[in-house]
């Protein structure tokens, strides 16, 4: 299980066409070029998938639910998987409080390091790398209608 977070931009167009090769790594859904998978798979002919790009979606990020206690514990939990629960609609108000959380996480990573999930799907890195990620798309695109999946 995953947590799917998009920004939809209306009249965005984003021009993105990926490899269509996906792997799961490190609790996370992630598109890789064809070198990588040839580096990482020599041999062995991926499945890719023809997936539709909707035009508007100017971003968007999976993480592993497993990381929702140490995003708890940052004080971001809500904001990455129940925006709508504090009427979060827009990028724009993510950004102050993701800024807030990606601060506290790097600040004390050693507290957060014990949130670890013991099945080893998801770490500390990858929750960091992730609120990074999501923090900079709010801020490139303030105006932007937030999505989730969870």
């Amino acid at each position: 299980m995953s947590l799917d977070v998009w920004l939809i931009l209306t009249g965005a167009k984003n021009g993105n066409s990926g490899s269509g090769i996906f792997v799961r790594e490190n609790g996370q859904t992630k598109e890789i070029s064809r070198a990588e998978w040839d580096g990482k798979f020599p041999g062995c002919e991926p499945v890719i998938a023809d997936i539709p790009q909707d035009d508007e979606e100017v971003f968007e990020y999976n993480i592993t639910h497993n990381l929702n206690t140490m995003a708890g514990e940052a004080g971001i939990y809500k904001h990455l998987w129940r925006p709508d629960e504090l009427g979060l609609t827009k990028a724009s108000e993510l950004i102050g409080p993701l800024r807030e959380g990606l601060e506290l996480l790097k600040n004390d990573s050693e507290r957060f390091k014990a949130f670890n999930p013991e099945n080893g799907w998801g770490d500390y890195d990858g929750l960091v790398r992730f609120v990074e990620e999501y923090q900079a798309a709010c801020a490139r695109y303030p105006a932007a209608e937030i999505g989730v999946s969870r």
